[in-house]
């Protein structure tokens, strides 16, 4: 199983930025998928979540209205759209999915926001 983030980088605050998560090694369109964030000294949190299907998103209140999650079932991809980025959404962002009897994760990429 592999979660390959990327996409992540420097960018202004008000800037926009898409990250990509490509998934192998499972049935990518049976499960849900979800992006996390953690920055330095803070605990890993949920940004946004898609179902299986795509047809059902959540977000975390702190992005709504601003970030886009979706996916591409053919592409075995999901996306995390981010606009109107603030220095607060500085993290290393996580591709994840949810199994049993461990998660799926991928290595994470760097978002950084800052003037």
């Amino acid at each position: 199983v592999q979660l390959v983030e990327s996409g992540g980088g420097l960018v202004q605050p008000g800037g926009s930025l898409r990250l990509s998560c490509a998934a192998s090694g499972f049935t990518f369109s049976s499960y849900s998928m979800s992006w996390y964030r953690q920055a330095p000294g803070k605990e890993r949190e949920v940004v946004a979540a898609i179902t299986s299907g795509g047809g059902n998103t959540h977000y975390a209140n702190s992005v709504k209205g601003r970030f886009t999650i979706s996916r591409d079932n053919a592409k075995n991809t999901v996306y995390l759209q981010m606009n109107s980025l603030k220095p607060e959404d500085t993290a290393v962002y996580y591709c994840h999915a949810p199994s049993y009897p461990g998660d799926y994760w991928g290595q994470g990429t760097q978002v950084t926001v800052s003037s």
